[in-house]
């Protein structure tokens, strides 16, 4: 009975596909959190009669022959990058990204690290930092005198101190990758450089293919409630479906097992 197998693997995914929703819900506040979506692929076929098979010697074929399949797999969760809304903060720290590209973090063992989220603020030497005090490269220094600090759209920041005039103290880069799905998440709104990601990109703020900065403001995440109840409640009937199968096939196990 395959269908008992088949409809458990059916099941297994809906897990799954509800596990991503309700990851994706979780972080419907996450600053620049991108939604997830869960994507399936058929298994193999176990090919009773083979489409194309000779079924005499005249040359007759059969046209499609009888393949049964043996259930579904979870191929793989992509993310969706499309761009969220940018909300004001007041903080001059804060910092979105409008358009592509990704912040330059140096984690503390060294090692490269990009994010989305633009929620920074002065660690207490002075530079700018992750919540979670890691530098964003290039580690620009705030003077502890400075009056004001400015950061345009193309990343330049500038300071301003009693008595001068405003000094430039570093130019800000985004990173860009030729798959953004293929980036490893590692928590803290962080992701890492993977093969298949390929090679990072870097340029200014605004040049050909990269945004702009926007000071002050945070990108929302770009999880959509109403689709992701959508997909939920689709979820859910599947999942119910493929247990009444499992129902249904063990119902005709046991007539079998009663004639016998």
């Amino acid at each position: 009975m395959r269908a008992l197998s088949i409809a458990a693997t059916g099941m297994l995914a809906q897990q799954t596909n509800v596990e991503v929703i309700a990851n994706n819900l979780a972080n419907m506040n996450t600053t620049a959190y991108k939604a997830q979506r869960a994507q399936f692929q058929d298994l193999l076929y176990e090919n009773i009669e083979r489409p194309g098979a000779a079924t005499a010697d005249t040359g007759s074929v059969l046209p499609s022959g009888i393949q049964i399949g043996v259930g579904v797999r979870t191929a793989a969760t992509y993310r969706l990058t499309s761009q969220g809304n940018l909300g004001s903060t007041g903080n001059p720290y804060d910092l979105a990204i409008n358009g592509k590209g990704y912040f330059h973090v140096m984690m503390p063992d060294s090692t490269d690290a990009y994010t989305r989220s633009g929620a920074f603020s002065l660690s207490p030497d002075g530079q700018i930092v992750t919540d979670k005090g890691y530098v964003v490269v290039p580690g620009i220094a705030i003077p502890s005198d400075a009056i004001a600090v400015t950061i345009n759209a193309i990343g330049q920041v500038q300071a301003l101190l009693a008595g001068a005039a405003p000094q430039t103290l570093g130019q800000l880069e985004l990173a860009r990758f030729p798959n953004d799905s293929g980036l490893q998440a590692i928590g803290d709104n962080l992701f890492t450089e993977t093969p298949a990601s390929g090679s990072v990109l870097t340029g200014l703020p605004g040049a050909p293919g990269f945004g702009t900065l926007q000071q002050g403001y945070l990108e929302t995440s770009n999880v959509n409630a109403v689709q992701e109840i959508t997909d939920l409640i689709t979820a859910q009937r599947a999942y119910e479906m493929n247990s009444k199968v499992i129902s249904a096939a063990d119902e005709m196990l046991q007539i079998s097992s009663q004639m016998s």
